[in-house]
């Protein structure tokens, strides 16, 4: 008498279980891929964005630098610089202005040299402000590869994820008479590991609305 499954009975079981993880990659695989899609997408953006900053920050650089050099030789005077420069005149020239023998001519000399004095101080104190639209200009160029970079942080996350469960797919078709795990419970625990809406979206097989042109604040998050 057989007290043992039967033949038959094992290749039944054999057959279901196949089905199982046939079913399993076949359930999980389409998620993948779209998780690897949207990376690449917003890979190829993110590297574009840093290409292109790359590029518009060179001419401003090369202006700061010459406006810096201009600044400089403006502002190089043997003794304190230009900066004290119409105090110290004032200064210097106040005990002039108080002595009752300086005749009215002097005195209109004296004012209309001081204000030659202010006239050059303050043109060399506009000098300084196209300076500061260049670098304000260099800041915000910075700020678009800064935000190239966490792009690339966000996919990294994104690819760390799937390798992780690539290799937890991976264990679970090597072992051997173990039960093969159900495909609902195995895409809700991958879901409840996501941070970014593009995941949750590719993992629904619905269009993400989640912008990939750089200017998703959601990049911040990390």
């Amino acid at each position: 008498m057989s007290i043992g499954p039967s033949s038959s009975q094992c290749e039944g079981s054999n057959f279901q279980t196949v089905q199982a993880r046939v079913a399993l990659c076949a359930g999980l695989l389409p998620v993948w891929v779209r998780h690897l899609a949207t990376s690449r997408a917003q890979s190829e953006v993110a590297v574009s964005e840093m290409l292109q900053a790359f590029s518009d920050i060179g001419p401003h650089i090369n202006m700061a630098e010459r406006q810096s050099e201009q600044i400089n030789d403006a502002l190089a005077q043997p003794i304190g610089g230009v900066t004290g420069l119409m105090e110290a005149c004032e200064h210097v020239l106040a005990p002039v202005f108080q002595d009752p023998n300086l005749s009215a001519t002097s005195k209109a000399t004296l004012e209309q040299l001081l204000n030659m004095v202010r006239r050059a101080v303050g043109a060399l104190e506009q000098v300084a402000k196209p300076f500061q639209h260049e670098t304000q200009m260099v800041a915000a160029q910075v700020e678009r590869m800064y935000m190239g970079f966490q792009y690339q942080d966000r996919i990294s996350q994104m690819m760390a994820l799937l390798e992780g469960d690539m290799v937890s797919l991976q264990q679970a078709l090597a072992a051997e008479g173990s039960q093969v795990p159900e495909l609902a419970a195995w895409l809700l625990h991958l879901e409840s590991q996501y941070a970014m809406s593009e995941q949750r979206a590719d993992h629904a097989g619905v269009a993400s609305d989640a912008p990939v042109d750089g200017k998703d604040n959601e990049a911040t998050f990390f």
